[in-house]
């Protein structure tokens, strides 16, 4: 990618999880904003918006030996296009419920990679950069599951709430260098994170947020004043709502 002079300090996002749900709704809304957008996904294959601001990059979150080179290489291709890293958000992540005994050893590792550990060396690649500018929001997709424990959530709401542990400590970290870390916690989302699940929210208007709901949010906390840091947003729909799949647990 290559880019004019005139494009020096302009700014550019990272958001993962990009192709779909929460994460393709924050990068529409941060499209039309001008932001230059790089969404990072395993594929993109159901996300094609056609926008010259959008670059789409393939990653992995699920597999911790390859993001550290993987996400270097796209910091540093945001730096040389001459664009400023002003936010990232992490996003990626996937449901994990049932007692837990019912777990294997290695897919209790697979979710707790996913939906905590792989944030966390995220943090540790784009940080630096921010540091460096002293400007830029780091934003945490988290869960309302990382505010209460639920039943058949241990194994999720433990990858959940170590997620919020690491943002309010990243918060104190970043201060002094003027880059903010913020967690949102929004309730049920009517998005394809349930596709796999046995259980959704219902289909009535009010049981569940859609995904510009915490695209909006999110919105809100990249748009603060830079002084100010929304430390963490919680969301829920207004009625709590939730379905048996036909055929699920």
């Amino acid at each position: 990618m290559t880019r004019s002079t005139g494009d020096r300090d302009r700014e550019a996002i990272i958001v993962t999880g990009a192709s779909r749900g929460i994460g393709r709704a924050i990068c529409e809304r941060r499209l039309r904003s001008g932001q230059a957008v790089f969404g990072l996904a395993r594929d993109h294959i159901t996300y094609q918006p056609g926008d010259d601001n959008y670059f789409p990059r393939e990653i992995d979150l699920s597999d911790l030996s390859t993001i550290t080179d993987r996400l270097t290489a796209i910091v540093n291709e945001v730096d040389k296009a001459g664009l400023k890293l002003t936010a990232v958000v992490s996003g990626a992540g996937t449901g994990c419920f049932g007692t837990v005994e019912q777990f294997s050893p290695s897919q209790i590792r697979a979710s707790v990679d996913l939906n905590l550990t792989s944030h966390i060396l995220v943090a540790r690649i784009v940080l630096p950069q921010m540091k460096r500018n002293r400007q830029g929001t780091l934003v945490f997709i988290g869960s309302q599951s990382a505010l209460r424990g639920g039943a058949q959530g241990a194994v999720y709401c433990a990858a959940k709430f170590g997620l919020r542990g690491l943002a309010q400590s990243l918060r104190q970290d970043c201060a002094r260098a003027a880059v903010r870390v913020s967690c949102v916690h929004p309730g049920a989302v009517m998005t394809p994170f349930f596709d796999d699940l046995g259980f959704a929210p219902g289909d009535e208007p009010g049981e569940a947020l859609a995904a510009d709901d915490v695209a909006a949010a999110v919105d809100a906390v990249l748009d603060a004043s830079p002084f100010a840091v929304v430390d963490e947003l919680e969301l829920s729909p207004i009625k709590r709502v939730f379905r048996k799949r036909r055929g699920g647990g």
